[in-house]
């Protein structure tokens, strides 16, 4: 175990867990898995007496609840992965943490020899870095915070390797394929989905909290005025401070957690409200108020036009929307946790995420992504174009993504939205995806570059009614929700998040001179 002091935490076999928890392939997952619940780990790793030959984890435990399979008929060995890499005891911190990193494991099995002495992990190395944050590998981390682990989360997780991603054990895909909005919501929240009596008693819970506070509604239309040019998000950025400081939010660190959830449940309810209420007024219309009887993605369209919409074209956008609700800890909600993390109130937290949003390389792309198949115009340009691109190495909005190193599984279900709307860009979207791929694979052979969730995102969203310049802010009316179920888990176990900076200027101290 790693000591605090002047010793020093050198090798694996100063953090790693031991006894591993182990299995056998014979076992059952249910066996495996109520293993993995008593310990209270992450994996077990599978042993033919004291040499490992697989492991399971709770990645394998996520995919195979989505099997449907019974546990408790199905052996360890028809879903855990065989061979799996290990590292001796003696192998630095740096290179353990490395390891981690580049391949994107969560836990690696120890072995001196071919016998198992034990299992380091993530968690391993957080719990390293709480005892010298600024040494080692912990210190030297790559640029963006790539591969780092910066906090344990129970809200989800994005596995990119695999095109993979869920919201609390359920696949987000499969939650936005059989659910509504509001039910995913209350799984954020609450930590499960609701029984048919819970999401009534949810619904009525929201509804009241859509209406804008008085105070900020008199407010809108010089918000929305302000400016030559009228920016949606800066727009509610501005809006949301006001519903804080109108509410009266306090600091984080001064509430209990029944106060914060009230605070959350507000600003999740109301932002959709102002955005189409800013929208309007700066279209020198009235707003419209939230239909007491529409579900989030039709109450959503029905307040841009103030008709009932095609149920069709507002379920896609409520669809749209579950699948952006919550994406591990990507720039916004990293930003919200980080706000969080200093005490202050939800509202900042959130403002916060808004700003982050606001980058085209974050939450801008889907319009971007649109403009990008107005600029081809027709099937027939897309190859010379997407050549030149690839040539010049400039990057091609709605491709290749941080994380997903094979298919966005977002954008691979939205896709299908848009064919089972009947999209009219979804055809011209197909085939420029295909060039792109075609013509990677001949000039920059190995480089694999998918189509992100921004890509057919804007297909749907333009098919359905919304300008373009509401993309973002829908983006926001979604991921809101995550960044409040981000904050209230922050908020539950706080630690104030202060990395550290590596110094590259001139050698100090220099003598400061004195005034001529």
């Amino acid at each position: 175990m790693a000591e605090s002091g002047s010793a020093k935490v050198r090798t694996v076999a100063d953090i790693m867990s031991r006894p591993p928890v182990t299995a056998t392939p014979s076992e059952t997952i249910a066996e495996a898995a109520t293993r993995m619940r008593d310990h209270r780990v992450g994996s077990v790793v599978v042993v033919d007496g004291e040499r490992p030959i697989g492991i399971l984890t709770e990645r394998d435990l996520v995919r195979f609840a989505s099997s449907g399979a019974d546990t408790s008929a199905t052996k360890v060995s028809e879903w855990m992965t065989e061979s799996p890499d290990c590292i001796a005891p003696g192998i630095e911190i740096t290179e353990a943490w490395r390891s981690l990193a580049e391949h994107g494991y969560r836990h690696i099995p120890v072995v001196d020899g071919q016998r198992l002495v034990g299992i380091v992990s993530m968690r391993d190395l957080v719990k390293l870095a709480q005892i010298r944050p600024v040494e080692g590998a912990l210190q030297d981390v790559p640029k963006g915070l790539a591969g780092v682990v910066v906090a344990e989360t129970s809200v989800g997780d994005v596995r990119g390797q695999e095109g993979f991603y869920h919201y609390r054990q359920y696949n987000a895909v499969e939650l936005a394929e059989k659910r509504s909005l509001e039910d995913v919501w209350h799984l954020l929240f609450e930590g499960r989905l609701p029984t048919a009596t819970e999401h009534r008693a949810f619904i009525e819970e929201i509804r009241p909290l859509r209406e804008i506070p008085p105070a900020v509604a008199d407010v809108l239309p010089s918000i929305a005025g302000a400016g030559d040019t009228f920016v949606p998000l800066d727009a509610l950025r501005t809006a949301v401070s006001l519903v804080g400081q109108a509410g009266n939010f306090r600091p984080s660190l001064d509430v209990d957690a029944a106060t914060l959830r009230g605070n959350a449940m507000q600003v999740c309810a109301v932002i959709p409200t102002l955005i189409m209420a800013l929208y309007r007024l700066r279209q020198g219309l009235e707003p419209v108020a939230p239909h007491p009887d529409l579900a989030y993605g039709a109450n959503y369209l029905y307040m841009l036009t103030g008709e009932v919409p095609d149920a069709e074209k507002a379920r896609a956008v409520e669809q749209y929307m579950i699948t952006t609700i919550d994406h591990g800890f990507n720039a916004s909600t990293f930003t919200a946790r980080v706000i969080t993390s200093s005490g202050a109130d939800l509202g900042a937290a959130v403002v916060g995420g808004i700003g982050a949003l606001s980058g085209p390389l974050h939450g801008g792309a889907p319009s971007r992504a649109l403009e990008l198949l107005d600029t081809i115009g027709t099937e027939d340009r897309a190859r010379p174009y997407i050549t030149e691109k690839v040539q010049n190495g400039e990057r091609i909005m709605g491709f290749g993504h941080r994380v997903y190193k094979t298919d966005d599984p977002r954008s691979l279900f939205l896709r299908d939205v848009a064919e089972r709307i009947g999209a009219e860009k979804i055809d011209f979207a197909k085939a420029v995806e295909r060039t792109v791929v075609e013509v990677l694979a001949e000039l920059k052979p190995g480089r694999d570059l998918y189509a992100n969730v921004e890509f057919y995102a804007g297909v749907v969203m333009h098919h359905s009614g919304l300008p373009r310049d509401l993309f973002t802010p829908t983006f926001a009316s979604s991921r809101v929700i995550g960044w409040c179920a981000n904050i209230l888990e922050q908020a539950a176990d706080n630690r104030i998040i202060r990395p550290s900076a590596r110094y590259v200027g001139p050698p100090p101290p220099v003598p400061v001179p004195q005034p001529e």
